[in-house]
């Protein structure tokens, strides 16, 4: 399932985005640190997917 949230952000690169978001990650909840990296890795690609970013070819 995360792999099709990230495809969903791939995905919108070259699209006039003007904002994203990320509602919630609750560390006291996230024992193993998974929740966090799958948070900070859509942060990421939602960033690169920003007007501006070039892309490697």
């Amino acid at each position: 399932m995360a792999s099709q949230g990230v495809e969903i952000i791939l995905g919108c690169f070259g699209l006039n985005l003007v904002g994203c978001d990320l509602v919630e990650v609750s560390p006291p909840y996230d024992t193993t640190g998974n929740t966090f990296l799958l948070a900070a890795n859509l942060l990421f690609e939602m960033l690169c997917s920003m007007p501006g970013c070039k892309r490697a070819a």
